[in-house]
């Protein structure tokens, strides 16, 4: 799925990253606890958070990740979308509640980046 065919299965708004709304996604991570994040998110996919501070922008630049999108209505500080603007990731929000937004993408075909913890990928 593209970026953009995501922003609109989630009536999404975007506040950076209009120019990469064609990338593909295949993959998802939800979560509003940056050490979950970095323990188990994989490089490309979606960030799904309720979360606002730079430091989601700074943990998803570490991972590589596709696209930031903030639920529950979430409008992002300046400061936020300076860093998402500067270190090119595409921010979206949507006013879906976490748990909706990641339902929604997954009956559309995204997956997430892991199905079970502690369970070895190659198994």
């Amino acid at each position: 799925m593209t970026l953009s065919e995501a922003k609109e299965i989630l009536d999404a708004t975007v506040f950076v990253g209009h120019e990469k709304l064609e990338m593909e996604v295949k993959t998802a991570f939800s979560a509003d606890l940056m050490s979950d994040v970095l323990a188990f998110a994989k490089e490309n996919s979606l960030l799904l958070t309720g979360l606002t501070n730079p430091q989601v922008v700074r943990t998803a630049d570490m991972l590589d990740i596709a696209a930031i999108i903030l639920v529950r209505g979430k409008t992002p500080p300046d400061e936020t979308v300076q860093l998402a603007r500067e270190l090119n990731i595409p921010l979206l929000s949507t006013k879906y509640i976490l748990f909706e937004t990641s339902g929604r993408l997954h009956a559309r075909g995204i997956v997430g980046c892991i199905e079970k913890v502690g369970v070895d990928e190659g198994a």
